[in-house]
């Protein structure tokens, strides 16, 4: 009887003949990163932690570490990367307490419609029924409903497969975050490499229904367009402008948007719509046909009652969400892109000449005085700021002042949370100056919102990109002060906890290396601002405002 030589078994489990160096295994680790690399998402946005630092050993030189002090910082930064690329970022947070210190970004993800491929640490498959230090004991609930969708792989050789479904589910319209729990001893098992695939990402609206919007619209008498969010995330900028101008229907933005979707120095610009019903149905009437384009149909922040549109008044609707397409109360809804469902009833026949509704009378202009007006600060950034420069704004007492006097022109410029959760701009406007090189990226800012995510300091100058931080400081939560009177507080009744004296922002931002200047002379507010916006690095600058 022969025998064969003697052999030995590597890492990976495969036998080789014996004196001979096994070849290194193909592992999980090996086979995410190859995922990542395919899929675009080679920068990693990150706090670390213990059970998630095999994924960094070897780091790839093609990589790029993203490194945020809190898991807020992290999440909005991603979002901020995400939004402007167009493409899902990656994330990787620690278990149960990371996951959940960036809880508050992650629903503003979801409600922005962000993709994000979020990966948690967690711990190693052995110890998991003895509920060890840092796991996650329902890691996949966690974070639910402000998910799209999420798993723990029941096999580490199941991590990859699962990643690529992750971006796949995430990229899916309408966009938004996922979530994969990873356990510790997971990368370095055996994995098999992903086959690469092509997934559709977006749907066509179906055409009868674009076709009874499209009537609709070329048989109204005075037709309004309310655009939101959805149109620029889409890229149907151009197409909604030919939209508006082909039936000469004037444009309202939808409320709470977070991204422009329409100039707003267009002829047809007609403003802003409040998320109260009552003010939006005044603000629409005299238009027989409102057409939502993008938005929800609408997004309320009070109880009202009565009509969701004028009397006489019908609507439409185009959006990418099924979910939200669902609970519309009246009307006809089109799902599906945004782009190519206007740019399917853009190849309808042309309608009738409508005549040209009437300009929005313009603002006055906001003059200098003792103790300086939001409104004149806005104005002044509006002056010095090129119409490219790219505004990322959490500032909601002064956003009707920044909606007035900081008209956004072009497409991808603007940027805000569509959830209301502070801690999301600073970081954000980290994410979109990463995103866009060369591109100044200002970021407006109130001084309560700010201390949310003050930490995205430090991230915007250990990457040195150019941000111009406007702190807009009238030492309170004046959003909360203001909104007060409609739960019955009279007006000269205090608002507990919502003053905000002794904070320094300049001090703060020099702790972290950031240069900045504190203005509360109106008159120096120009040169100042100019001056941050023509420097290169991160600028701060801090405007005590009334």
């Amino acid at each position: 009887m022969t025998s064969s030589a003697p052999r030995s078994s590597d890492v990976s489990g495969t036998l080789t003949p014996s004196g001979t160096t096994p070849a290194a295994p193909f592992t999980v680790r090996h086979a995410v990163i190859d995922l990542m690399r395919r899929f675009g998402m080679t920068s990693v946005f990150a706090n670390p932690g213990s059970t998630e630092l095999p994924l960094f050993r070897d780091f790839p030189a093609d990589f790029r570490y993203v490194l945020g002090l809190q898991e807020a910082v992290v999440v909005g930064m991603a979002d901020g990367y995400a939004q402007a690329t167009g493409n899902a970022a990656f994330v990787n947070l620690h278990s149960a307490a990371g996951l959940g210190n960036a809880m508050g970004n992650i629903f503003t993800a979801f409600r922005n419609r962000t993709p994000l491929v979020i990966t948690a640490g967690q711990q190693a498959r052995s110890i998991l029924p003895f509920d060890p230090f840092l796991a996650s004991t329902q890691a996949t609930e966690l974070p639910k409903p402000y998910v799209k969708w999420s798993i723990e792989p029941a096999r580490a050789e199941d991590v990859p497969l699962a990643i690529a479904r992750a971006y796949h589910v995430a990229m899916q319209e309408p966009r938004g975050p996922v979530l994969v729990s990873i356990p510790v001893d997971d990368w370095d098992r055996p994995a098999e490499p992903v086959p690469a695939r092509v997934v559709s990402t977006v749907t066509r609206p179906e055409p009868q229904v674009l076709e009874q919007i499209g009537a609709a619209l070329d048989a109204s008498e005075r037709p309004a367009l309310v655009v939101g969010g959805a149109v620029d995330r889409a890229g149907a900028w151009d197409a909604v402008v030919r939209l508006a101008e082909r039936h000469n229907a004037r444009v309202y933005v939808a409320p709470m948007s977070g991204r422009c979707g329409f100039p707003e120095d267009h002829r047809l610009f007609a403003g802003f719509l409040p998320a109260m019903r009552e003010k939006i149905v005044d603000q629409l009437a005299g238009h027989d046909l409102i057409f939502v384009v993008g938005a929800p149909a609408f997004t309320y922040h009070v109880e009202g009652a009565g009509p969701h549109v004028p009397q006489g008044a019908a609507l439409c609707q185009l959006i990418d969400d099924p979910g939200v397409a669902a609970w519309t109360p009246v009307g006809i809804a089109a799902v599906g892109n945004i782009r190519l469902g206007v740019t399917d009833l853009l190849a309808r026949p042309a309608p009738r000449t409508r005549p040209l509704p009437e300009p929005r009378a313009p603002r006055p202009r906001a003059e200098p005085s003792p103790r300086m007006s939001v409104a004149f600060a806005l104005q002044t950034l509006a002056e010095v700021r090129d119409a490219a420069d790219i505004v990322v704004e959490e500032a909601p007492s002064s956003r009707p002042a920044l909606q007035a006097y900081l008209p956004i022109t072009r497409s991808g410029t603007f940027y805000t949370m569509d959830s209301g959760g502070l801690g999301y701009g600073m970081p954000a406007a980290v994410g979109v100056a990463l995103a866009k090189p060369g591109t100044r990226v200002i970021a407006v800012i109130g001084d309560g919102s700010s201390m949310y995510s003050i930490q995205a300091l430090y991230s915007a100058v250990q990457l040195d990109v150019p941000i111009t931080f406007v702190i807009l400081n009238n030492s309170r939560y004046a959003a909360l002060q203001e909104f007060a009177p409609e739960f019955g507080f009279a007006d000269t009744d205090p608002v507990q906890g919502t003053d905000l004296p002794g904070l320094d922002f300049v001090s703060l931002a020099a702790g972290m290396g950031c240069q900045g200047e504190r203005v509360s002379d109106a008159n120096r507010l120009h040169e100042v601002l100019r001056a941050a916006l023509r420097s290169p690095k991160p600028r701060l600058v801090e405007v005590v405002v009334a």
